[in-house]
């Protein structure tokens, strides 16, 4: 005998055939956004940095957004959807998001830096260490940003060659800029100060460099620069080898054979 489901109580009373199957009594509320306010709140949510909030957020979006297609599109929307998989360790969801949709310029900076720093972990993972200067130098050959999130112009030492170019034209005019001319120079190269007065300082030295072997070729023609905080073998009688460390600059007399340190001006 079957039982009967008391009235109004939205139940189904048990078969012969199965369990009982409660049905709902109401629909479940559903968040309704439109596309303009789901990016707003994105945007709000990324500048905030609460990458917790911001998955939650994600993931109360009905999956059967009545814009669906427009929500997928949203650049604001798949940037949030970037950062909560890059934060989850979800690279394959980041590299896909990533390499399928086109974004725009001003998002670039942040999108290239997740594509190389989870290149770069998952290369750690996979070698059980830390990777050197050359081993992301590797990594960035082997996985190169995709056009998606790039504009095509080649970077050299980190910086793109135009911020080079503007680099270099300030610096013949001034190799020593104030913090005036620094902070102008970064609001143009997009850097920082520092890192405007770091590219100074490095090029005043490389100069600096550059200048000390041309004195020492004009005026020694047998003597030959090797580098600076070079290692020098030299085999002394008996032929022992014995090895310099050397902190300044190494000057090898072709005709004695001997060698003498020089230290830059």
């Amino acid at each position: 005998m079957s039982a009967v489901a008391p009235a109004g109580t939205g139940a189904t009373a048990p078969t012969t055939n199965g369990p009982i199957v409660p049905a709902p009594v109401f629909a479940l509320p559903t968040l309704s956004f439109t596309v303009g306010q789901v990016a707003t709140v994105c945007e709000t949510l990324e500048e905030s940095g609460d990458i917790e909030r911001l998955a939650r957020f994600l993931w109360s979006l009905p999956v059967a957004h009545p814009n669906i297609q427009e929500l997928n599109q949203s650049e604001a929307v798949l940037r949030a959807r970037a950062i909560v998989a890059f934060h989850s360790g979800h690279y394959r969801e980041l590299y896909n998001i990533l390499e399928r949709h086109k974004f725009t310029k001003d998002s670039h900076g942040k999108l290239q830096a997740m594509w190389l720093e989870a290149h770069y972990q998952e290369a750690e993972k996979l070698r059980g260490r830390p990777l050197g200067p050359v081993d992301k130098y590797r990594v960035r050959k082997k996985f190169p940003l995709p056009r998606t999130i790039w504009d095509g112009e080649q970077k050299t030492h980190c910086f793109k060659e135009r911020t080079r170019s503007l680099l270099r034209e300030w610096y013949l005019q001034d190799p020593y800029p104030n913090p005036g001319k620094k902070r102008e120079l970064a609001a143009a190269t997009g850097l920082t100060p520092t890192q405007v007065g770091n590219w100074f300082k490095n090029r005043r030295q490389r100069d600096r460099a550059a200048a000390a072997k041309n004195r020492i070729s004009d005026h020694y023609e047998n003597l030959y620069v090797i580098n600076v905080g070079g290692l020098l073998e030299r085999k002394e009688a008996g032929g022992h080898g014995k090895r310099l460390y050397l902190s300044s600059y190494l000057i090898y007399d072709t005709s004695s054979k001997t060698a003498i340190s020089l230290s830059p001006k």
